[in-house]
This record gives structure tokens, C-alpha cells and sequence, in this order.
């Protein structure tokens, strides 16, 4: 198989064995920007996948490398929790000079932790799912990046082991901002009770983690490294990737709630 091109927002596609045909391409109200869901390029989306002309594991490389322009901390080295999040960890290692080196390798045999059913269950299948590494990082300052934390009790336990491990600093640095709303489109996201953001202890998210420090990229961080490429693109082609992409826009309404349409109960 070979990559074709991108369904644009709203078309409908006929592909047969002769070609691929745009059928009809229902267009957004004028004025409208488009509104692709940002949570794709964060976490959902395969890092291979290709949207708006971008391949989704290099907007996750320059989500690491805004977080630590962001969030530098003082630090030995920087890691990941396997493998969502190695393409940011791979940027904010690059930007702040820091070696990036492996300290958790992910058991194979255990299952999707985010699917368990209650808390109880996702907290024992991470315990199950990581080994630990621990010549890379015993007696030094860790930074761990994370794509995003949701409700906050899968990074306990990883902290905990890599603190027992003889980590001597572990600090969480999470590539994507604080979820706070949640989806009306389609995306499963908690209630809104359910996600760490919207909890008392968010406001000392640290000390309930056990880490030394927590920082989330900024809303407008996330924003910027998403549409970084594509506006550079426009400007070098105005005229190709307006027709392209339309009037650029990203749905951020799970960290705002800022809805690209209007409610109706």
C-alpha cells in the first residue's frame, strides 16, 4: 500500500480500481475555521499517521521540544513512559541537551491499562506492565515525559517504582495540556469529576503523585507546534493548501471548552 492523499473535511470519496473521485465535498458555514480534533495528534492517532500535510510523530517531536523551552528543569536525563510519548521525549531531550535514555521497558503480554474498568485494575496491570532499568538512572534526577495525564493513577505507580528503583529526583513534564472538559464528538473521555484537572488535588498534582515537580505544556503551546508546519506551508504555497485545508483551525474544546458548534440539550 501506498500513501494517496488526505480525505478533505466534509467530501465523500469513490474509490475504485480505475481511480479515486470526489463525489461531493460538504462545505462548512462561511467564516467557519475547520475544527480537526487536536487530541488526535496528542495521543489517539498513530504516530506514522499523516493529517493536514504532517506526519503526526513529528508534531509530537515539537511538542517535547515547546515543553522544554516551557518547563527546563535541572536534571540527568530524560525518559519516557514506553511509547506514546518517546517522540516528545525525543524533542525535549534535544532541546535542553539532555542524554534521552530508556528506564522503563513495557512488558508485551499485558494489556491496554486505559481500557481496564476501575482504578484498582489499571494501577495492578501497571505495576505488571513495565520493567524497570534501573543501571540507567540509579542515584540521578529523572524527568519523565508523559503525552498527557487523565486521571492521574497510572503515574503514581511508575514513579513509585522508579523512586524504589534508587531514582533520585523524578520529575513529570506532559506534553499536552490539563484535560478539563469533556467531548461531546465522539472521543471517550471521562466524566468530568473523573479527570485529575478538575479534582482538589490538582492543585498540588506533585505531592499526590509523588513527583518532584509536574508542568503541562500551555494550551497555546500545543496549538502552535500543531499548526507550526502547516502555516509554513501555506505561506510558501498560499494557493495549494488553502484549497487544501480550508480556514486552519484545531478543536481544543476537552482543554478549553471552547465548542466549534453549539450545544443543543
Amino acid at each position: 500500500s501506498r500513501y494517496y492523499r488526505e480525505v478533505l473535511p466534509g467530501e465523500i470519496v469513490k474509490i475504485s480500481r480505475h481511480d479515486v473521485q470526489t463525489l461531493d465535498v460538504v462545505r462548512r458555514p462561511e467564516g467557519d475555521p475547520s475544527a480537526f480534533c487536536i487530541f488526535e495528534y496528542v495521543y489517539f492517532a498513530r504516530p506514522d499517521s499523516i493529517f493536514e500535510g504532517q506526519m503526526v510523530y513529528s508534531v509530537r517531536r515539537r511538542c517535547g521540544q515547546q515543553l522544554a523551552i516551557e518547563a527546563p528543569v535541572e536534571a540527568d536525563l530524560v525518559s519516557t513512559v514506553p511509547e506514546s510519548a518517546t517522540p516528545a521525549a525525543l524533542g525535549y531531550a534535544e532541546k535542553c541537551g539532555l542524554p534521552y535514555v530508556e528506564v522503563l521497558c513495557k512488558n508485551r503480554y499485558v494489556g491496554r491499562t486505559f481500557i481496564q474498568p476501575n482504578m484498582r485494575l489499571r494501577q495492578l496491570g501497571v505495576a505488571k506492565k513495565f520493567g524497570v532499568l534501573s543501571d540507567n538512572f540509579k542515584g540521578k534526577r529523572v524527568v519523565i515525559i508523559d503525552d498527557s495525564i487523565v486521571r492521574g493513577n497510572t503515574i503514581s505507580p511508575i514513579i513509585k517504582l522508579l523512586r524504589e528503583s534508587g531514582a533520585k529526583e523524578v520529575h513529570i513534564r506532559v506534553a499536552s495540556p490539563p484535560i478539563r472538559f469533556p467531548c461531546y464528538m465522539g472521543i471517550n473521555i471521562p466524566t468530568k469529576e473523573e479527570l485529575i484537572a478538575n479534582r482538589p488535588e490538582f492543585h498540588d498534582l506533585a505531592n499526590y503523585i509523588g513527583a518532584d515537580s509536574v508542568v503541562y505544556l500551555s494550551v497555546e503551546g500545543l496549538v502552535s507546534s500543531v499548526q507550526e508546519s502547516i502555516k509554513a506551508r501555506q505561506d510558501n504555497n498560499p494557493k495549494t493548501q488553502k484549497s487544501f485545508i480550508g480556514k486552519l483551525g484545531h478543536c481544543t474544546a476537552c482543554l478549553t471548552g471552547a465548542y466549534p458548534v453549539e450545544l443543543e440539550w
